[in-house]
């Protein structure tokens, strides 16, 4: 991502600072070239993947901080949102769309984000805490940018 669309953010465990993470993500999105329909999709999934960060993750302790890094890399976009809870298995996550889930509200989150990205991957931070990092192809221009780190 050219460094004035790669950004970093560390945000208090709030819902509402969601939306700080949102207007600078659709801002790097639209200037990467992103249609608005490729945005709305990688805003929901960035957005479930924070709200899971400070719901699950870092138990709504505001004094706990969720970070969230955002680059292009080899044609990909890679956005990073790590919280500093305990962890968890997503492997012990129900199916949402199982007939005895579908009323159930937990597991949708992620289900949304790897509906809407290319790639969802989990890992576990130094020290406890989990790592989500979302992936999705890029095409035309932005595609080539790579990063500087």
């Amino acid at each position: 991502m050219p460094e004035d669309n790669r950004f970093h953010l560390a945000i208090g465990s709030r819902f509402e600072n969601i939306e700080l993470v949102q207007v600078v993500l659709n801002d790097s999105l639209e200037r990467l070239g992103l249609d608005s329909d490729a945005r709305h999709w990688v805003d929901i999934a960035v957005r479930e993947a924070v709200a899971n960060a400070i719901k699950h993750g870092n138990a709504q302790d505001p004094s706990k901080v969720v970070e969230v890094d955002a680059e292009v890399d080899a044609g990909e976009l890679v956005i990073r949102i790590e919280d500093q809870g305990a962890g968890f298995d997503p492997g012990q996550l129900s199916d949402p769309l199982a007939p005895e889930n579908l009323l159930k509200p937990n597991g949708r989150g992620i289900f949304y984000m790897r509906s809407f990205m290319d790639a969802v991957d989990y890992g576990s931070r130094p020290g406890g805490g989990t790592v989500v990092t979302l992936r999705k192809r890029l095409a035309g221009p932005q595609a080539g940018a790579r990063s500087g780190s």
